[in-house]
């Protein structure tokens, strides 16, 4: 057996002796919205150290656990801080989360990050529905021999974010009031902020945002068959860009203050998604 299956087949396994519950929808909490989980009705909750070989996120302010519960009557499954390429694992461990949750049973995969703000006009505080993603600078999570079981060799990837659900999300942001923009954003690596040269080559290329997650995890994510939308909280202005250097405490403060309505707007989306679909 592949390697990489029997390794996402023994967390399956863990997680089904521990945890009775089949989510709709997966949501991946970026920075500002940690917290989430705390507003919907939890049924259970399980740390990523009690799930065998699961990859444990080493980001600060990251708790490191599935969320299972109701945001109103749609179940859910939140995973409470992300594992990141830069924190030294492989690509496949890093979206192993994500194919975990379609296992559960999960249909749509909610993405949320924060991530710089390149396009003129952005702001910090701004949200970017994700219409489209470049993945070039970190390696495919596909890489490898093809799981079969998974998905497709050679998956279609000219529609990665649902246009269904873009457009719910949209309808919802304008009648909650929420200011909504639209653009692409592009996964480096990390840990290291980008140069100046490279928020210009990453702006040459379409890219309107930037961050250091999300395009892997919706790669695989689309390789199962589920159905994907993403919102980045634009928590600064890429650097270059921006008039003084980048700092992670003030990234987090960014993301912190705009964290209710950031919640607001996809507690009212998720709504809107399981009425539509």
């Amino acid at each position: 057996m592949n390697p990489v299956y029997e390794k996402l087949l023994k967390c399956y396994d863990s997680y089904k002796k521990k945890i009775d519950f089949a989510p709709k929808v997966a949501l991946i909490l970026g920075s500002g919205l940690g917290n989430y989980a705390d507003d919907i009705k939890v049924e259970a909750t399980l740390d990523y150290h009690d799930i065998e070989g699961f990859p444990v996120s080493t980001v600060p302010g990251h708790k490191g656990r599935f969320i299972f519960g109701y945001v109103g009557e749609v179940p859910v499954v939140c995973m409470q801080g992300r594992v990141h390429y830069y924190e030294g694992y492989d690509m496949a461990d890093v979206v192993l989360p994500t194919r975990l949750m379609k296992l559960m049973g999960a249909e749509v995969l909610f993405l949320t990050n924060a991530s710089g703000g390149i396009k003129q006009g952005f702001q910090a505080g701004d949200f970017m529905l994700i219409e489209d993603q470049i993945s070039d600078f970190v390696p495919s999570p596909l890489r490898g021999a093809n799981i079969d079981e998974l998905g497709t060799r050679f998956p279609d990837m000219s529609h990665i974010y649902d246009e269904d659900l873009q457009n719910i999300v949209k309808k919802t942001a304008m009648l909650n009031n929420i200011p909504l923009k639209s653009g692409v954003y592009l996964q480096f690596s990390g840990p290291q902020y980008e140069s100046p040269a490279e928020i210009t080559m990453a702006r040459t290329l379409g890219a309107d945002a930037v961050g250091m997650s999300t395009a892997c995890e919706a790669i695989a994510a689309n390789h199962m068959g589920m159905k994907i939308v993403g919102i980045s909280c634009i928590s600064n202005l890429a650097c270059g860009i921006a008039p003084t250097p980048l700092a992670h405490t003030e990234i987090q403060e960014v993301a912190d203050r705009v964290a209710p309505m950031f919640k607001k707007l996809v507690t009212e989306s998720i709504l809107a998604i399981d009425k539509e679909l």
